[in-house]
């Protein structure tokens, strides 16, 4: 039996479902098996890994144990929130003598660059100065090593990386000595710790918004790549990784990418990274787990959170918790560490399992007077403090070797501060998995899904057009009959998006229009101050260098979605709604089309606030040579203008088709072909 046309409808669309659906769970899943294979052929290569818990057993000794911080986006700004700088100079001058990290990794967008209209962009130098006297005043150099690393906002409308308004080679700690990605080492016992900045920002680097996504470029990973030979030569036991941009945001020049690099080496733990803000609270714990085997950690903004994330390494586990400035005691538990964050094959085997303390790092302002731990339901335990922030209770933990269960921390400082945190932890590699959103954000690649989207709203911009016009013709020249839809609502759009495609002068500027966005170029104009460029949707041309398409694929999704779309169908119910009152014998009214008008009135103005931005953004050459914003809104208003005045001949060949008196006399003389043919 033949398929119904509903029921082979339905099934194209639910194994479209169904591909995109696997397509998504590729992406975020993750092969714990395959994983702890391939890390356990690469440490074989290597001397200076052990997974095994042998010969390293945690007790309640200090040792073999590093703290350290990360802060991100502190975007200090001259026009804008003074506090953010003022609570940085509190953090630098009281949270880090209380904790004393090794190192602070400050990772990118350490000046906002942002004009105070809050639409331009550019580097101000006087918000670098504020940051320098900041390091200065602080003297951190008493207290721990800074590494700071550039982020986008530290890169608007630099030409190039030697030019004099790159101003982190002059005011940033490490710009003088590393201006781009960096290597800093340091040894604590018989341990060495690697800490990798990678610096991925775009060269030369435009003004916003087309500075969202970064990119390595030949030269910078084979610098990268060096970088790491010098790690596998020091014999360095364990690497932190960290950067402005997460890796889904990093474009990669070759095959290679910045998650292959980092999967390479097998004491790579953790890659740490900012510019994401939380996506205004929508994720704020973005973390996930990467399928080459290292942990990917984006930390909430300084600029709005004020959050900052303390870190520890104790015995080889990896242990972190993200914390509000200002918020004492900060509890940390290294043993057992959080059952999420296990790194398969990079961390030592069993070493919880054969531990004979619980382990908790605790820091206060004051002294801190009390530290109680709980272990599921159980009585709560004095910890003992051992030296510096260390507090240990011993445990049994063969009471705890299958399943999922909770520890719980109490601590309290002289003052009179307290906290409780809880977490859960297993012992024998159960883990809980990381939520969705977080992964598919931190997983996926930001540029190809930025594309898919752009690609997507295209086609429904176009492609339906051009089925139901060739459909029309050949309704019109008899070789077909217009198809029924069952539903109404079907029925109605189709009719509705019929009459558009049947009127020329609308039909070819309409779908014409959404076909030049894929070649452009969109505008020409300063994309860096005083270098014109040509901005088009699949990159950008500016100083005699080219930047892949990617955030531009997002700006042109955005002009489709909230323009291009919405208004074919706004034209597409006026246009039908002149036909409907023709037919019936009628002429249009204001009571009528009011409601259209409004909504394409809504349209315009959306699109005249897009140009004004656009020409704050890069000034007044692009906004007059701007097809993606001025034009397009002045075609808009002729499209518009064009529906209006439409004589009734141009909507005769829809109405030929629609007119119900029509199609009843045309019913009967046309018969209706299964496999129509096409001329």
């Amino acid at each position: 039996m033949a398929l119904r046309k509903n029921t082979l409808l339905l099934l194209i669309l639910v194994s479209s479902f169904s591909i995109f659906i696997a397509s998504i769970s590729d992406i975020i899943s993750v092969n714990i098996e395959a994983m702890e294979a391939k890390a356990i052929d690469r440490i074989n290569k290597r001397s200076n890994v052990v997974l095994d818990s042998e010969g390293s057993v945690m007790t309640n000794k200090a040792h073999n144990l590093l703290w350290f911080l990360q802060v991100t986006d502190t975007h200090i700004s001259i026009f804008r929130d003074p506090t953010r700088l003022s609570d940085l100079h509190s953090f630098c001058r009281l949270t880090i003598p209380a904790i004393k990290p090794a190192v602070v990794l400050v990772s990118g967008d350490l000046t906002d660059a942002k004009a105070a209209d809050n639409m331009g962009s550019a580097q101000y130098e006087q918000e670098w100065i504020n940051y320098r006297d900041l390091l200065n005043k602080c003297d951190l150099g008493n207290h721990t090593v800074w590494l700071d690393i550039r982020g986008n906002h530290d890169n608007f409308n630099i030409p190039d990386a030697k030019s004099s308004l790159n101003y982190y080679l002059q005011y940033s700690e490490q710009g003088k000595r590393n201006p781009r990605s960096y290597l800093h080492q340091l040894t604590n016992g018989n341990t060495r710790y690697s800490f990798l900045a990678v610096d991925a920002c775009l060269e030369p680097g435009p003004r916003r918004p087309f500075n969202f996504v970064g990119m390595l470029n030949h030269e910078e990973t084979t610098h990268i790549k060096s970088l790491m030979q010098q790690i596998e030569d020091s014999g360095s036991n364990y690497t932190i990784w960290f950067g402005h941009y997460p890796t889904s945001c990093i474009l990669s020049w070759g095959d290679e990418n910045i998650r292959d690099l980092i999967g390479e080496q097998p004491e790579s733990l953790v890659y740490l990274c900012g510019h994401f803000h939380t996506f205004g609270g929508a994720v704020p714990n973005m973390y996930t787990l990467q399928k080459n085997g290292f942990l990917e950690l984006e930390l909430g903004d300084w600029m709005e959170n004020r959050l900052y994330r303390l870190l520890a390494i104790d015995h080889g586990l990896l242990s972190f918790v993200d914390l509000k400035h200002g918020e004492w005691p900060a509890i940390l538990v290294t043993n057992p560490k959080h059952a999420s964050y296990h790194i398969t094959g990079r961390e030592p085997r069993g070493i919880m399992a054969t531990s004979t303390h619980v382990r908790v790092l605790v820091f206060s302002l004051d002294q801190v007077k009390l530290v109680q731990v709980k272990l599921n339901d159980g009585a709560w335990l004095k910890a003992n403090h051992e030296d510096g922030p260390l507090f240990t209770v011993p445990w049994i933990p063969e009471l705890y070797a299958s399943g999922i269960h909770q520890i719980h921390v109490k601590a309290a400082d002289a003052s009179g501060r307290h906290r409780i945190i809880t977490h859960p932890f297993s012992l024998d590699g159960s883990r809980l998995s990381f939520r969705f959103l977080p992964r598919f954000v931190l997983m996926s690649n930001i540029s190809t899904v930025f594309q898919v989207l752009f690609g997507l709203l295209l086609f429904v911009c176009v492609v339906p057009l051009c089925a139901i016009r060739y459909m029309h013709l050949q309704v019109r020249g008899k070789k077909m009959q217009r198809p029924k839809l069952h539903l109404h609502c079907l029925n109605l759009w189709l009719r509705r998006l019929w009459v558009l495609v049947s009127v020329d002068r609308i039909f070819y500027p309409l779908t014409l229009y959404a076909v030049y966005l894929t070649i452009g170029p969109w505008s020409v104009g300063a994309v860096i101050e005083g270098h014109t460029g040509a901005i088009f949707a699949w990159g950008i041309i500016v100083n005699g260098s080219y930047l892949p398409g990617s955030f531009t694929y997002a700006y042109g999704f955005l002009q489709l979605l909230v323009v291009q779309f919405p208004l074919t169908l706004i034209l597409a119910c006026f246009l039908d709604q002149r036909l409907m009152l023709r037919i019936k014998g009628r002429n249009e009214s204001l009571r009528d089309s009011w409601i259209s008008q409004s909504i394409f009135a809504v349209i315009v103005a959306l699109q005249i606030v897009f140009a004004y931005f656009f020409w704050l953004a890069y000034g007044t050459m692009a906004f007059f040579l701007g097809p993606l914003r001025t034009w397009s809104t002045i075609l808009n208003i002729f499209l518009w203008y064009q529906a209006a005045t439409l004589p009734d001949h141009c909507l005769k060949g829809a109405r030929d088709v629609w007119d119900p008196k029509k199609s009843r006399s045309e019913a009967e003389e046309i018969p209706i072909s299964v496999n129509p043919s096409v001329e």
